[in-house]
């Protein structure tokens, strides 16, 4: 590499690693918690809840929606979801189909009597709020948008970083902590080093989480495409003032699905639906499908299964990419090793930090890894 493409690498490097570090830091920081967040929150919920009725019957979907409706008077349902270790049905509603998130009300019933399921002890909102923090700084679309682009800075850093290793390393074996040396000296080993090792995790948790920030513009391009698409037919009908009955708008998207298991229900009006079709939510049964869902649209009219379409690529591409981001794909091993990366990761951005405002504070170009390297390629 000539001194002049060394320069532009190490420019690369240093500026997208300074705008994206700080953010990088948050998101390393609110991310570790989030990574054992089922773990947290079983550990926090100390009540145990039983079922009414656990060898009852369990009561119909219809009559499930019913009691949540008498219980919201004035709502509408939005959402339907079914928990997976227990006889529980949630229930979203909210004044208008379209509501948005504040304006909505969740509840969880009893599948085996209908009554309400307090919710979990949990940790008082504050993995609600890491999450948040973590997606969108609070600022919603937006915020993700300048999270997805500091996304963007942190590979562009990463990229830079392994193209500059090469010639650094040159005339040290790998692994090399040169500890005897200098402060500056022994946490740019360290820094190296970690980076290095990590390369591949960052790459994928980083482009992970730069197509998780486009979730809201993916959902956009599925509705304006294929769901318009499908939709197209019944442009102008309307809600239907009278729903035909959920429990056979399930039967009917299991039925044309039997290897796939229902995960939840969009109503007619919401986002994840049309003004005039339930839409039935099924995904896999294998550790890698379970994560990808697939619409079935019911006319909530007539009851009758009007398509079973297979979501797009982007689609899927998303669905994969949020588990993998949080490393929900192995259970706890996968999870400790994703951790113990992540303060791997946490290090390295320290040690980027330290390393630039240690030069800055007036050391000397001795220490410069650069100008190390330049010096060699420039000597005779």
């Amino acid at each position: 590499m000539t001194p002049k493409t060394i320069r532009a690498w190490s420019a690369i490097h240093k500026w997208t690693s300074l705008v994206c570090t700080l953010f990088l830091l948050m998101l390393c920081i609110t991310g570790l918690p989030l990574v054992f967040h089922d773990e947290i929150e079983d550990a926090l919920n100390t009540e145990v809840w039983e079922p009414a009725h656990p060898q009852g019957a369990l009561l119909s979907y219809d009559e499930i929606l019913s009691t949540a409706l008498a219980n919201r008077p004035g709502e509408v349902p939005i959402f339907m979801s079914f928990d997976i270790d227990r006889p529980v049905v949630n229930v979203t509603t909210g004044p208008t189909p379209d509501a948005p998130g504040v304006k909505m009300h969740f509840a969880s019933y009893d599948h085996t009597s209908g009554n309400l399921v307090p919710p979990k002890t949990g940790d008082g909102g504050v993995m609600e709020f890491l999450l948040q923090l973590h997606t969108d700084m609070f600022l919603g679309l937006p915020g993700m948008l300048f999270l997805g682009a500091m996304g963007i800075f942190f590979v562009l850093a990463i990229i830079s970083g392994v193209v500059l290793y090469a010639p650094f390393m040159r005339k040290h074996e790998f692994g090399t902590l040169r500890v005897t040396k200098s402060p500056r000296t022994k946490w740019l080993d360290y820094h190296n080093l970690l980076g290095i090792v990590t390369v591949a995790w960052v790459l994928v948790v980083g482009f992970t989480g730069i197509i998780n920030t486009l979730a809201t513009p993916i959902l956009d391009a599925w509705k304006n495409n294929q769901l318009a698409d499908l939709i197209e037919p019944f442009e102008g009908t309307g809600r239907p003032e009278t729903l035909s009955s959920l429990d056979e708008a399930i039967a009917k998207a299991v039925e044309a699905a039997p290897d796939m298991t229902l995960q939840f229900v969009a109503f007619p009006g919401g986002d994840y639906s049309t003004d005039h079709h339930y839409a039935v939510f099924l995904h896999g049964n294998t550790p890698l499908t379970e994560h990808i869902v697939t619409p079935a649209l019911i006319d909530a009219e007539t009851g009758v299964l009007v398509n079973l379409r297979e979501m797009p690529w982007y689609n899927k591409m998303l669905s994969l990419s949020q588990p993998l981001h949080f490393g929900d794909y192995g259970g706890l091993p996968l999870k400790l090793l994703w951790a113990l990366l992540d303060l791997a990761t946490i290090i390295v951005l320290g040690t980027g930090l330290y390393l630039w405002l240690s030069k800055r504070q007036g050391s000397s170009t001795r220490n410069d890894p650069v100008e190390a390297i330049l010096s060699e390629e420039e000597a005779p």
